[in-house]
């Protein structure tokens, strides 16, 4: 198939993977959509948003939708990096054998990955740069394509160990989880209050989403755009030429060089689900938020006078 019959096809199947979501979660279209920007660009997401908000049964769905293979993992203080890569253990016959962990998956949901200590973070974020783990000195490769979707509370600080932003910069986006409407969640109690259980069905196979992904890299991007991309990087850097008063007096630190590369792979993506075979600066500045929200680190004045990570991002278009 030509790349732009695929394009085509996948405009096509990206509307019936919408509305197959759509018979399970009700509303949140805009976190849906940048899920599968993250999926289908080839990148992980990480979702903040307060307990309750169905963060597990959304990845649920959308891993069947997608017909891959889903594990969640729910980091706990206690967890061991072990616990998650797997371990050697010695068979009935004296050998030792491996047992694959929970991260031998397509779709891993990383649930509340802020409970858990540091070595077991970084063993996630190992497995998620390099698509493999390396245990008892064999090395073992991830089953592509390989999506990891992070849960992190904002509430509850006690007794947590955020990610620092040098680990925070390994995911493409950053996904906020607002509350439903009030009809939405009117729509939510109706449905999750009888015994009616709908059924989606998987729409693709892991060959086809590595396929898609493999035409999407390859989709070419005129220079202004890249360069419009680079600008709007270089203006989060506090002590970058092109930096406005505005940053400078709130950002303490801007995003770095691989915010420019996710722009661009999210863009192309986003130019791809629509049908389009280049991507513009609407493009960019559609995903721009969703991956520079968590790459800006904010001062004590932005605090105070309650500036959030998404006005500076519209003060830099």
């Amino acid at each position: 198939m030509s790349d732009v019959a695929t394009i085509q096809q996948l405009v096509q199947k990206q509307k019936e993977l919408k509305q197959e979501i759509a018979k399970v979660i009700v509303g949140q279209d805009e976190v849906v959509n940048q899920i599968i920007l993250s999926v289908f660009a080839g990148g992980h997401a990480l979702l903040i948003g307060v307990p309750g908000l169905a963060k597990t049964l959304m990845v649920n769905t959308v891993s069947q939708v997608l017909g891959l293979n889903f594990k969640r993992i729910q980091f706990t203080p206690d967890l061991m990096p072990s616990d998650i890569l797997g371990s050697e253990i010695l068979d009935e016959n004296r050998q030792f054998k491996f047992i694959k962990g929970p991260i031998f998956s397509n779709i891993i949901l990383a649930d509340e990955i802020n409970r858990t200590p540091p070595k077991t973070q970084a063993a996630l974020l190992e497995a998620m740069q390099e698509r493999a783990v390396t245990v008892a000195g064999h090395h073992y490769q991830l089953d592509l394509p390989y999506f990891v979707l992070a849960t992190q509370n904002p509430i509850e600080q006690e007794g947590t160990y955020p990610l620092p932003e040098a680990q925070l910069d390994r995911f493409m986006f950053a996904i906020k989880l607002e509350y439903p409407t009030f009809d939405e969640e009117v729509n939510v109690v109706k449905a999750t209050t009888s015994n009616h259980k709908p059924q989606v069905k998987a729409l693709f196979t892991a060959q086809e989403i590595i396929d898609f992904q493999n035409v999407i890299r390859k989709i070419p991007v005129a220079d202004n755009v890249i360069e419009y991309a680079v600008t709007l990087v270089s203006k989060t850097r506090p002590d970058n030429a092109l930096a406005t008063d505005f940053v400078k007096t709130y950002i303490d630190w801007g995003a770095g060089p691989r915010a420019s590369q996710n722009l661009i792979l999210a863009a192309k993506t986003q130019a791809a689900l629509n049908g389009k075979f280049s991507p513009d600066i609407e493009d960019v500045q559609a995903v721009a938020t969703g991956i520079l929200r968590h790459r800006i680190i904010k001062n004590y004045k932005a605090d105070a006078e309650g500036i959030t990570e998404e006005d500076i991002v519209k003060k830099l278009f």
